[in-house]
């Protein structure tokens, strides 16, 4: 039986390829992230976003921040073999809008912001004001599971290397089929 370190340190590359392969999703196929997610109007990248780039041993980090920042760079580092290490994405689905962050290392959810939600202003209020707030929780964590779901289902296939790696490896490059 493997060491839980060493599949740690040996598969920890899968949540970096989930990540990328959703920025590539975000911006290339929306009608996928409608089945996966009917009700969902947008999915974005937010403002940070922050990729690896491990050659010879070394580790090269590329951290884009900023609410209107470009993502030159980071569309620079995939071009020079990069991964999406960390995503912060702004998901809306009805008038509602969640904003969080997942580490693709550890498939942590981080900075996690929820819609606002009612005030309480019983006591007879607050249990239902803190089961909509698990519910709203709950959402987001949904979200990243199916689509975690939907990424390993294509990733065990030959359609993965036949057809989605050279479609974004189109995308990385910035030209159009």
């Amino acid at each position: 039986m493997m060491d839980v370190a060493i599949a740690y340190d040996k598969y920890k590359f899968i949540g970096y390829e989930f990540l990328t392969w959703l920025w590539f999703v975000i911006e290339s196929d929306h009608e996928y992230l409608n089945r996966i997610q009917p009700e969902l109007l947008a999915l974005d990248v937010g403002n940070r976003l922050v990729l690896e780039n491990r050659k010879s041993g070394t580790v090269e980090t590329i951290t884009i921040k900023g609410d209107d920042a470009g993502l030159e760079e980071a569309r620079l580092s995939l071009k020079k073999g990069g991964l999406v290490s960390e995503m912060n994405l702004s998901y809306r689905a009805g008038d509602q809008k969640w904003q969080f962050t997942v580490k693709g290392e550890s498939f942590h959810i981080s900075t996690l912001k929820i819609p606002e939600t009612g005030p309480v202003e019983s006591d007879e209020d607050w249990e239902g004001g803190v089961l909509e707030r698990i519910y709203l929780y709950e959402k987001a964590i949904t979200l990243v599971r199916e689509l975690y779901k939907g990424f390993i289902r294509l990733r065990i296939q030959n359609e993965w290397s036949n057809r989605v790696v050279p479609q974004m490896k189109t995308w990385i490059s910035g030209s159009r089929e």
